[in-house]
């Protein structure tokens, strides 16, 4: 009996941790959520962020596949991505990309205007790669990264 006390609290803790964790995973994703893109025929199936930021940032003009990258902005969700991708407000990537162009050395991501630019654009170029809400997914574009797991990365980052 005394080792059932003893072990109670123990057990009663770990039963707690894996309903959190289940439900964790249960959980519907958020359809407001920020996702990467690419097109189905570009050979990436997922992309790491420090490949991310070098593609927005015209540091790499290719895919990891080899394919021509083509960089999309959807312009209404530009502030959020810029902030989960690189914790940069728009105004410092917009004098980012003023030096670039400046010297003639990139030029900036293409501008979408609405997801149905962003899933057209993605699905019609084997080398584009664009991000939107999750709502506005369909099948004609596969999901490379989900930027949700990078803010909460950056949160890790942060903290001591």
């Amino acid at each position: 009996m005394k080792t059932l006390w003893r072990t109670g609290p123990l057990l009663l803790a770990l039963f707690l941790v894996m309903v959190t964790a289940s439900q964790t995973v249960m959980a519907e994703p958020d359809p407001e959520e920020l996702v990467l893109v690419v097109n189905p025929a570009s050979g990436i199936t997922s992309l790491q962020r420090t490949e991310v930021i070098n593609l927005y940032m015209g540091r790499f003009r290719q895919l990891p596949s080899g394919t021509t990258a083509l960089p999309i902005d959807l312009y209404d969700a530009r502030p959020e991505f810029y902030r989960l991708l690189a914790n940069k407000t728009l105004s410092e990537i917009n004098s980012y990309w003023a030096r670039l162009v400046f010297s003639g050395r990139a030029s900036p991501p293409r501008q979408a205007q609405d997801a149905a630019e962003v899933l057209d654009i993605v699905s019609n170029n084997k080398g584009a790669i664009g991000y939107l809400r999750r709502k506005d997914l369909n099948d004609t574009v596969q999901v490379a990264a989900n930027l949700a797991v990078w803010a909460t990365e950056q949160t890790a980052q942060l903290e001591p």
